[in-house]
């Protein structure tokens, strides 16, 4: 079954603030030791969102205003540090379909990329406007048009920049090359076979 292709992502947006903002931040090393992704989206930003008492914080994923989100808006440098792929998941499986950043590791990017996450760039100044929107209006739907490389919310819109290969594989639903080669198992069989690899 083909990939879906990823063009646009529509939603609810939440500012995370700062730079450098890294993997261990965003998934502490004390919850990876789990078998499967599954459970990881209550842990992300765990030890900013509560306190060493396990009381909340006021962190901005857990306002009320903001539940739901879809789009996490950050700053420099982000998804930086060890190249845990429990980073990405633990976004995802807390609601994230796509992350604006002024820039990204480059791990990260790609573990995003293959669990398609669109990950696009945008300036400071432009972050920062549709930060100011969504604070004044959580409710605003925005949309991350990666077919064309900007993002419109509102009457609004501005142009952000993802590299060439991550946009290509996710407008072409080819964003997961393990989902690509198991599509592909019988015909890389019947080649291998054919190249005298019997038991391939």
């Amino acid at each position: 079954m083909a990939l879906a292709k990823i063009t646009q992502v529509t939603g609810t947006a939440v500012h995370v603030t700062g730079s450098d903002i890294d993997t261990d931040r965003i998934i502490p090393a004390r919850f990876m030791k789990c078998v499967t992704f599954d459970g990881l989206g209550e842990f992300a930003f765990y030890d900013v969102r509560f306190d060493k008492d396990g009381k909340p914080t006021g962190h901005p994923l857990d306002d009320p205003r903001f539940k739901g989100a879809s789009v996490l808006l950050s700053g420099t440098n982000f998804g930086c540090g060890s190249s845990r792929e429990h980073a990405p998941q633990a976004l995802y499986r807390f609601g994230f379909r796509a992350v604006i950043a002024q820039s990204f590791a480059e791990i990260f990017f790609g573990n995003c990329t293959t669990l398609g996450i669109p990950c696009v760039l945008a300036s400071a100044e432009d972050i920062a406007k549709l930060a100011a929107a969504v604070e004044a209006n959580p409710a605003l739907s925005l949309t991350v048009d990666v077919a064309n490389r900007k993002v419109v919310f509102g009457s609004e819109s501005f142009s952000v920049t993802i590299p060439n290969t991550s946009h290509d594989a996710l407008t072409s639903g080819k964003w997961d090359p393990i989902a690509e080669l198991l599509e592909a198992k019988d015909a890389i069989h019947e080649r291998m076979t054919s190249l005298g690899f019997a038991n391939a």
